[in-house]
């Protein structure tokens, strides 16, 4: 790109194939074949292949703070899950909190034994890594809040324009902003759907028709994050007309069908941001926060 090059890169997946069991295949045919594509493309056939829109360096190092943050809140768990796993094993339930290695030391079996000798420093470490972990995830916490508080970046104020509104936490609100609003521009809100992964696939053949459920394909960090908020929107934004769309369609219905109907929010809501940050139109019926942070 900087010599001036177009660069073009593809979704493997939607390269069309053979399906025939026994085929040929050399670099030569598959070269053949993609240039083929490639001229149908620059013809104007947009529909030959998937092209993927690649983030910009800033837009991909955005990223890393709350990909970062993330991973941190899972490694937490998984030392926390091990540490009791030792005392399970042991007959013992305690919580791993502020003062958990004098407990270790006064805790006692059933039989009124101490902790085996070799499971005392072990458990000490692995406290020891926990307590580094929760200092990491602290220190990127704060390095976030700074950033909402000081930073004058385009993306920064997309994040604070959706922690505006009620029932958008923190979280949500920088992964939405850093994560999928701030750098992709949306023609509509056909392509909002189809990145949150959130768009229905039906399957139609003759008389025979069916749905096959949600694509699942673009950000699956985003699609859990939504799927999230919509149960929050719920609860935070009760007398809104998406509340009460939901609640009028789904909320008489069976557990499966509120699950189902959660989806379909999901999407609509991620349609509603997309316009309040394009118009500054709020979803109708949605109440503003007072304070950010």
């Amino acid at each position: 790109m900087a010599e001036g090059i177009e660069n073009l890169v593809v979704d493997s997946s939607s390269i069309q194939v053979n399906r025939r069991a026994r085929q040929a295949k050399t670099d030569r045919m598959d070269v053949d074949k993609l240039l083929s594509q490639l001229i149908r493309y620059r013809s104007g056939e947009r529909d030959v292949w998937s092209v993927v829109r690649v983030p910009s360096v800033e837009a991909e190092d955005n990223r890393h703070l709350h990909r970062e943050l993330k991973a941190l809140k899972k490694e937490r768990t998984r030392h926390i899950n091990r540490i009791k796993s030792f005392l399970v094993g042991q007959g013992i339930q305690i919580e791993v909190k502020k003062y958990f290695l004098e407990e270790i030391e006064r805790v006692r079996k059933w039989d009124g034994s101490a902790l085996p000798e070799r499971l005392k420093p072990r458990l000490r470490r692995e406290y020891q890594r926990l307590q580094l972990v929760e200092e990491h995830i602290k220190e990127l916490e704060r390095e976030r809040v700074e950033a909402l508080r000081h930073s004058e970046d385009a993306s920064v104020e997309t994040v604070r324009s959706l922690l505006r509104l009620n029932g958008i936490g923190l979280n949500a609100g920088w992964l939405f902003g850093m994560e999928f609003f701030s750098w992709r521009n949306f023609n509509n809100r056909k392509e909002v759907g189809a990145l949150c992964g959130l768009v229905p696939m039906p399957h139609q053949s003759g008389g025979s028709y069916r749905e096959q459920g949600i694509s699942k394909a673009g950000n699956r960090h985003i699609r859990a994050m939504a799927i999230e908020i919509a149960w929050g929107w719920l609860r935070y934004q009760p007398e809104s007309e998406l509340t009460k769309w939901y609640e009028e369609r789904f909320g008489h219905g069976s557990k499966r069908i509120r699950k189902i109907g959660i989806v379909a929010l999901a999407r609509k809501l991620m349609i509603e941001l997309w316009r309040y940050l394009e118009t500054g139109a709020i979803p109708e019926g949605a109440v503003l926060k007072t304070r950010l942070i």
